[in-house]
Order: C-alpha cells, then structure tokens, then sequence
C-alpha cells in the first residue's frame, strides 16, 4: 500500500510504531511527541494520531463528524466475494455507526451483562486453576501461551459453548481478524493478505453451520443469544453471516486484549513489589490491579475514526476523509488530566477513569467480562504462584502490528517451593462431569469423571482416592472413594460407589449423579500406594476392589506375578467381574453364598519374602489379614480401611501443648479436642477432610515429641518411626506434654 496523503503536517520525527522503544512502553513513546506535537501526521499508519485525552474525548464522543466505518475498510479477494461480499466487512461491530451500530449492539450486549460475566466468574476461576496445575512443576514457561492466552481462549471457548474440536479455528480466526483489521491501515504483502482470507474465510463458513443449528435454541451461550434473537416483526434480528463476523470479532477481543492486560500486569507488579504483597493480602484490590494495568498500557494503543468533515484539532486542521488514530495509552498518562501519570498505582481515586475500553458508543461489549477475567486470572496466578517474576532482560517479542501490539512470549520463573507450600495450605479442587455412569453390580455404580472441557486431569497412581462434595440433607458432605481406572488415562477417573441403605448419607448422593451432573472433588491423594515387588497377594472384601484395579493392571506392566482373592456376598454383589475375567486363574473369587468366606490363613498362613500383600474391605477381612500375616517380614502388609478402625483407651485423655514449628505458634490442646480443632482455632492453616483418620488429608510432620497414632492410615511401621500423624485423631502420647509439629 502506498501513500495517497503526501506532504501531510505536522510529523512527530522520533515516534516509530516499529522501534523497540514503541513496544516496550508506547505511551512513553508518544509522550515525547504529545508535549511537542500532540496532533501529527503519521505515514506509516495513513492517518493522523491524535494524543491529548481532551482531544481524544472530542474525537470518540462525535458519530458524525468521526465516523468508525473506515475501521473496516479492508479490501475482500475477488475469490472469497461470493461467500464473503465486500458490505458484510462493513457490518464489524468496530466499523458501524448509528443507527446500525445501535441495533448491533442492542442484540449483542444480551450476551456480556454484567450479571451473566459474574456467574462465569466461578468457572473462570475453576480453568485457571487447571491451567495452573498443569504447568506449576516446571519452575519457568512462556507465562502469554501457558496461562494469558490458554485461559481466555478457554473462557471465550466456555461462553460460546464451543467443544476442544473447534478450538484450533477459534486461535485461528483471533490471529487472523487483528490482521484482517490492522490491513487497511498498515502494509502487508499480497501472498499474505490472501493466505490470512483463505484461513478467515473457511473459518466464518465453519461458524456460519454452528450457528445455524442454534437459531431458536433458549440456551444462554453467546452464539444462542445472537442466534435466537428476533425483531418485532418475529424474523431473526441478526442474518447469519453477520453472526459469525460478530463471533471472529469476540473470539479476537475476548483473547488476546485480555491475555496482553495479564502480561502486562507481571511486569507491573515486578517492579511494583508493595502492591504485588496489598492485593495477595486483599483479593478485592485485584480489580485494581486490572484497571490500573489497562490504564497504563491500554491492550490496543489506538482506535481509529475517519473525519466526515474538514476539522480542526489541537491546532491542526485535518481533511474530510482523513483517518485518525487516536492513542488511547497516551490519552490514558495525559498530565492535563492526570497526576503522576506514568505511576503504577492502584489506590487512584477513581480506578476506572481512562480509556482503554474505548467510551461513548463504542465502549467495548466484552469489557463485562474483561473485568471478571483478568484480576480473577491474576488472583489465582499469584495465589498460586507467589513468587513468580519476569526474567531479565524481558524480551520485546510481539507480533508488530501497530494498533494492537501482541505480545507473544513472556518468559517468566517462580520458585517450586510456592507449589509445595500451595498444596500444604489450600485444598486442591477439580469441578468434574459426570461423564458415563454403570450398574456394575448390585447396589454398585461405575462413575466415569472429566473436565467439563476434556482437559488432562492431575496424574495419580494406584491406591489414589478422591475426596467427593455431596449434597446432604444437614449440609455439605464429603466422602472419599478409591479411583478404579487406568492412571495411564489422563483424561478420565472412575470411582465405584457402593449404596449403602443405613450410611450417613453420601453413597445416597452419590448414587444421584447422572451424565451431566457437575460433582467437585478432591486431587487425588494416595495412602496405599503400591511399592515395587516381585510378587503380590491382592485381598478384596466387596467394593475394596475398586484400589485393587489399577494395581493389578501397573502389576501386569511391571512383569510382577500376582494373584488376587476377591470376596463378596454373591456374585450379583462383586463389581468388575467382566474387567477380571480377563486375567483368567489368577483371579479366584469367593461368593459368600456359594463358597462361604475367603480362607485367610490358607491364602496368607506361610510367609513369602519377596512378596507384599495388598487388602482393602470390610473391617473383619481386614482384621483376619492383620493376625495370620504377623509373623510375615516387617512391611509386607498394606491395609487401606474404609472406615476407621476401634480405639481403645485405657484412660482419659489429657491437656497437651503444640508448637508449630513453621509460624512459631505455641496451641494448648485440652483434653475434648482433638489437635486439628486446636490449630484451626488459633488461625492455622490446618487441612481436613474425613475428621476420623482415613482419609490421610491432615497429615503433619512430627519434628520432636511423640505421638499417641489413632489413624487408620499409616502401616504399625510407620506408628512406631513416628515421622508424622493424622492430627484430626491423633494426640501426644502419655507422658510427652508437647509436640513439634511442621506447623
């Protein structure tokens, strides 16, 4: 493209939308011009930039002698006219004026209120933390790819309700419609121009069928609400290719301006430590955070209109049919309007005071939902990963377009340790589909769960459980069930759930859940794990064969001979049968009803070296194998109990002291509480679950002292070392007045 503006003055001799110093700080960069020729023609950008707030106020609140058609002014192949006429570019939200733009938008906002983007606040929030747990072992990454952009391109996914397939067209239509916009502004070559409308053009064909098999639909995902909308006459109000131009310019601003705000927010608060430390201490200044970072560098540097008319700003008179761009970030950092403009500082007066989503009219539709995304993918970044910091020198990687500078790599590393602190301090949930579920015996359903988006779901080994949240009839209920599936699926868990008539409710609940249903759960966590051996025993006692599954199958991988024993009532009452058949003799079942009781001491009466035995079920199965294996080599028994196993006390409880060694904390525990209540009631950072020992949530290191062990959990071995202990049951033994605890 070439000039057809000649000889156009003023010019701003030092500013360059290509020099390092531009993408580095734009506003910055166009300060210098501002003070010394706030309006200036640029040729580079065709058009005259316009720097000053006052001036930039006058520009974007006057339709009609600033009109924003120009905005999309960019030129259709003569092979994509057909399906993509040159007037449907026109139709871009960003390039209408009223009364089109007016009714535009009166059908899209339905899909950005305000209340709506508040409850996708939850699930936001939820994806962000998947995408943390993914990447929070490594130490460094490109924080714009691993996090920014994989969690609004995830919530843009969520609120379109679009499946993982289509993610790869909707990355690619955002890429592609900055260019398709910035090209009437900017050079580009003609291979690709037509390669970027090639990509463009089949991916709004693709959009154009989705929305057809939505029109009418009463669900309240964006493409439904623009779908379903109809004018008073009853006809739809919206033609769908309109739909999905609409659609590209969402998935576009929806992404990539909100990933950028998250950049720039890190390297914000890099050089901002006092503020980084006020907003993990106070989560509501988050929202600061966000608005301070758009003020200080706005996502997109310019928006552009066209004069109508012959106009004078800023002394400068400017031609009818003149662009001109108007540099938000500077108008943002105007000394005329603001104090200490180039501060960071997130305790202005009034935070939302600038211009970065635009005003007037064209105030950006999305920034609803830019508002919940960015300080809520910040919180939880930071929660998470405290200490995580830019690396030195921060690289100037950006795809140079000029009117929106995107930023493609951030190289970013924290401190592993944040990770292990993180999980000692904060229950790890996952909000899961039920994705499948089967009666795989009497009273027994099979439950398959998955991210709502078909993500990777932590790794576990086998022996790993997870904790279920329950609906219950007194309140929340929480309920641990042993994961039965291939831990080689990532994509996938499976837990049995037995009914139990007289249970306390939650096997009742869970019985409840159907394909479909949301249920949250735990992280996996193992307190059976299966050591490496030469040879195992496996005892199952009914539904105590769901841990034993996927030790069977790492058995099989690890060449290990094995053989298994599972007993119940009937064989109607044994779950999985059909998955064990497949290992033929070394399966030998015992249905009560036929064959009477598993014969303990004819299975386990000799002892074998080299051999570990592994038993989950009912308590008196548990107990027969605990008496004929004692006289077995030390360690050769794991036992995981599914209700915690009868204390006996020969006196009453007393008062003891702990000190936490990690807050320096000394908490008296009286005689009636248990030590994870004492704790808890002094501000500790305490973790439970089960509240009975078996669930291996509250396990704490013991630095000194002695523990009087009450668990469920841990083997007579581990009793007797005394390394740690389940504080929920767990008290001082007789005689030893106070524990050190890794409190």
């Amino acid at each position: 493209m070439t000039s057809t503006h000649p000889g156009r003055c003023p010019v701003a001799h030092g500013f360059d939308v290509f020099a390092d110093a531009y993408y580095r700080d734009p506003a910055l960069h166009l300060a210098a011009a501002r003070d010394d020729t706030p309006v200036f023609w640029y040729e580079r950008l065709h058009g005259w930039v316009v720097t000053r707030r006052e001036d930039a106020l006058r520009v974007l609140g006057d339709w009609q002698a600033f009109s924003s058609a120009a905005n999309t002014a960019a030129e259709v192949p003569d092979e994509h006219r057909a399906v993509f006429p040159p007037e449907l570019v026109s139709h871009m939200i960003v390039g209408q004026d009223p009364p089109e733009h007016t009714e535009t938008r009166r059908v899209a906002q339905r899909g950005f209120l305000k209340g709506r983007m508040d409850r996708l606040q939850p699930e936001i929030e939820a994806r962000a933390h998947r995408i943390v747990d993914r990447f929070e072992d490594n130490g460094s990454g490109n924080i714009v790819e691993d996090y920014c952009l994989e969690l609004t391109t995830q919530t843009i996914m969520a609120l379109l309700d679009l499946d993982r397939a289509r993610e790869p067209m909707l990355r690619q239509v955002r890429d592609d419609l900055f260019v398709v916009l910035s090209s009437a502004h900017e050079d580009i070559t003609e291979d690709d121009r037509l390669a970027i409308w090639d990509r463009f053009v089949a991916a709004n064909l693709e959009l154009r069928e989705i929305i057809e098999s939505r029109r009418g639909s009463e669900a309240d995902d964006l493409i439904s609400v623009l779908a379903s909308a109809r004018d008073a006459d009853g006809t739809w109000s919206l033609d769908t290719a309109r739909i999905g131009l609409h659609i590209a310019e969402f998935a576009a601003a929806g992404t990539d301006t909100t990933a950028q705000a998250m950049a720039n927010a890190i390297l914000f608060l890099s050089r901002d430590t006092d503020t980084l430390r006020d907003a993990l201490a106070e989560p509501e200044l988050w929202s600061r955070v966000f608005e301070e970072t758009v003020r200080r560098r706005p996502s997109s540097t310019f928006t552009s209109r066209r004069a109508t008319a012959d106009v004078e700003i800023g002394g400068v008179t400017i031609p009818a049919g003149d662009m001109i761009h108007v540099a938000l970030s500077s108008a943002n950092t105007d000394p005329a309007h603001r104090e200490r403009p180039f501060e960071f500082d997130i305790h202005r007066p009034d935070p939302t005071d600038h211009l970065a989503f635009s005003t007037g009219r064209h105030t950006c539709l999305g920034n609803p939902l830019a508002r919940v995304q960015g300080p809520t993918g910040l919180r939880v970044l930071f929660e998470r990963l405290p200490s995580l910091r830019p690396d030195e020198p921060v690289e100037l990687d950006f795809r140079r377009t000029a009117l929106v500078p995107i930023r493609r790599n951030l190289r970013v590393s924290w401190d592993t340790a944040d990770v292990r602190r993180s999980r000692a301090r904060t229950a790890r949930t996952l909000d899961l589909d039920v994705l499948a579920r089967e009666q795989v015996a009497d009273g027994v359903v099979a439950l398959t769960l998955g991210h709502p988006d078909g993500g990777d779901l932590p790794r576990w080994k086998p022996g790993a459980h997870l904790d279920l949240h329950l609906p219950g009839a007194d309140g929340p209920l929480v309920r641990q069930y042993s994961l039965s599936s291939d831990p080689e699926d990532r994509t996938t868990y499976r837990i049995g759930v037995l009914r139990e008539p007289d249970g306390r409710g939650g096997s009742a609940a869970a019985h409840h859940l159907v394909p479909g249903s949301t249920v949250t759960t735990s992280w996996p966590r193992n307190n059976f794990r299966l050591a490496p051996a030469d040879r195992y025993v496996f005892v199952a006692g009914g539904i105590g064969i769901t841990p034993i599954l996927p030790m069977i199958a790492e058995a099989e991988r690890a060449g290990a001979r094995w053989e298994l024993v599972y007993g119940g009532r009937s064989r109607s009452s044994m779950a999985f049968l059909d998955e064990l058949a497949a290992h033929g003799d070394k399966v030998t079942l015992v249905p009560q009803d036929e064959a009477g009781r598993i014969d303990v001491p004819g299975l386990l009466g000799t002892a074998r070296r080299g051999t570990l035995v592994y038993a989950c079920g009912p308590e008196p199965l548990l107990r027969a194998v605990e008496r004929t294996t004692a006289g077995w080599p030390k360690g050769s028994l794991r036992l995981e109990r599914f209700a915690p196993k009868p204390v006996e006390r020969a006196e009453p409880d007393t008062p003891f002291q702990v000190e936490c060694a990690a807050s320096g904390t000394v908490v008296d525990v009286g005689a009636d509480e248990t030590l994870l209540d004492a704790a808890a009631n002094a501000g500790l950072p305490v973790l439970s679950s089960c509240q009975e020992g078996t669930c291996g949530t509250c396990e704490t290191r013991v630095l000194a002292g002695r523990a009087d062990h009450r668990d469920s959990i841990l083997s007579a071995a581990e009793h007797e070392a005394g390394d740690t202990m389940m504080i929920c049951v767990s008290r001082a033994a007789r005689g030893c007045p106070r524990l050190v605890l890794d409190l």
